[in-house]
């Protein structure tokens, strides 16, 4: 295609975008924030909160937050059920058409966002923002240019009368921008397909055909279709029928328990960028190879406020505690883990995504997701965090030289009052002592973590491992009708999710007992 081969061409020769300091990031969330309010200020939620006000204010951060209150789903979910009942101008100016369903990994019930077509228009600004931000480094410019296989949910969505829903990714890629349609892949009729398990042998079946470049996917997901396409093809790694495979966009979950399981699949090294897109807009992306952390978008359709992290804002089921002040990007430092507060062009206002990040450089404004609000594990103050967890995970699976990709840990009472740590690691290799993995995993959590050193010498008594076939992880959530293309499996288990799971780990030891 003409056009955007010239625009990669004159892309490469581009210098990186210069450094851009907090103070400097401020300046450009005020003018999002602006823009926000003023397209906003006549509907009802704008009326509400006085919105035509506002945007006058000389101290527009510092107002917006003392007028709004901030809040999670069930906050903003009054509003919005209005808007899903087909009226308009609720929290954003017309009607609603599309909405993505979201479960994220600790909710049980589905949360619908609303997905405006601003919203959509932006998310498509942030995928060729970072595209361009791949096309600058030294992968050859021509396997750029091949296909790109999008892993993303069905485009088939559903549609009540009212609105269509599904995946994020179902409505980012039915409405895909003309330069893209070029080099994307799979093709519509698949794309379409709702079924996940029929989906990935689909793309199986039709890998033969394509010539891809770049791929953009969850890491279980594109796990499981390069192992599905070397077992069909009966090759030894992806590079075999994709010589032209240069980059992996990620995001979802961390790629670090599963790297070394993708590495393993690959003929050659590849690229990796990582992407911060959820199912409430395009937050952030890895703008350079070396990159810390993924810089945030600032002229994107959304504002960002970060809320400390600690006991005295949060609980241990990580809700808020009172009305915590909540900051901008000229007073967060480098230090203190964040829950993620954002206000969009969908008409999300100071809404709490559930994610905690920490910024990894600030100079650069860049920032790393350390995990969830409902899933750091404190029982009795280890403050153990997914990140924490992750990294763990990968330190003990390089000691061991084995690879661990998927796993999920609990809270347990321990006998006279005391706690412990259940783990369920997934490892489908050799035989292994779970006692020794246990030890490793103990003594990297201790030295990732303080609080949790300390913890392990008084309340958290002891930690239990367990390791599991990998295709638990996928029948659990099977069972649960969370195998789609957004769902990821909860690193940490609590109330309903981990009585379900405990039951069905029970009927899993019973079925191994009787054969």
């Amino acid at each position: 295609m003409p056009f955007f081969k010239s625009l990669i061409e004159k892309t490469k020769n581009l210098k990186f975008q210069r450094n851009i300091s907090a103070k400097r990031g401020h300046i450009l969330q005020l003018k999002t924030l602006k823009k926000l309010l003023l397209k906003a200020q006549f509907t009802d939620f704008g009326k509400t909160y006085n919105f035509e006000n506002l945007v006058h204010s000389d101290q527009l951060s510092q107002e917006y937050r003392d007028a709004v209150p901030l809040g999670d789903y069930i906050h903003m979910l009054p509003w919005w059920e209005r808007s899903k009942q087909g009226q308009a101008n609720v929290t954003w100016p017309g009607k609603i058409e599309n909405y993505a369903v979201s479960s994220g990994t600790t909710d049980n019930s589905s949360k619908y966002i609303p997905v405006s077509k601003e919203m959509t228009r932006a998310i498509h600004r942030g995928s060729l923002r970072q595209l361009m931000a791949v096309v600058r480094t030294d992968a050859p410019k021509d396997h750029l240019m091949k296909n790109w296989l999008m892993m993303g949910g069905s485009t088939d969505l559903e549609y009540n009368g009212v609105y269509h829903y599904g995946d994020l990714s179902g409505i980012t890629t039915k409405k895909i921008p003309f330069f893209a349609q070029w080099f994307s892949k799979p093709e519509p009729r698949i794309k379409q397909e709702r079924d996940w398990n029929e989906k990935i042998q689909r793309m199986t079946r039709e890998a033969i055909n394509w010539d891809v470049g770049i791929i953009a996917g969850v890491p279980a997901w594109v796990q499981m279709l390069f192992e599905n396409i070397l077992s069909h093809y009966k090759i030894s790694n992806i590079h075999e029928i994709w010589p032209n495979l240069e980059v992996y966009i990620h995001g979802g979950v961390s790629i670090k328990p599963y790297k070394k399981s993708i590495d393993k699949l690959l003929g050659r090294p590849i690229k990796y960028f990582e992407n911060y897109l959820a199912s409430e807009g395009f937050m952030a992306f890895q703008h350079r190879e070396d990159a810390s952390g993924m810089r945030l978008l600032f002229r994107n359709g959304i504002y960002f406020e970060f809320v400390p992290f600690n006991d005295t804002t949060f609980n241990e089921n990580g809700e808020l505690i009172g009305h915590p002040k909540a900051l901008t990007l000229e007073e967060v430092d480098e230090k203190t883990h964040y829950a993620f507060l954002i206000s969009t062009c969908s008409g999300a206002w100071r809404y709490l995504v559930g994610d905690v990040v920490r910024f990894t450089n600030l100079k650069n404004c860049e920032i790393e997701i350390t995990g969830r609000t409902k899933s750091f594990l404190s029982l009795c103050g280890e403050h153990l965090s997914v990140d924490n967890m992750n990294r763990a995970i990968e330190l003990t699976s390089n000691d061991l030289s084995v690879i661990f990709s998927e796993y999920t840990v609990a809270g347990i009472p321990h006998q006279s009052g005391y706690f412990a740590h259940q783990w369920y690691i997934g490892y489908d290799g050799h035989a292994l002592d779970s006692e020794q993995v246990k030890q490793k995993l103990d003594f990297h959590l201790k030295q990732l973590n303080d609080d949790y050193r300390i913890e392990r010498t008084a309340a958290l008594r002891d930690i239990y491992v367990q390791l599991i076939p990998n295709n638990l992880f996928i029948e659990w959530m099977e069972k649960n009708g969370k195998f789609n293309a957004q769902t990821k499996f909860p690193r940490v288990l609590k109330n309903e999710k981990l009585e379900d799971w405990t039951n069905f780990m029970a009927q899993y030891q019973s079925s191994v007992s009787l054969a």
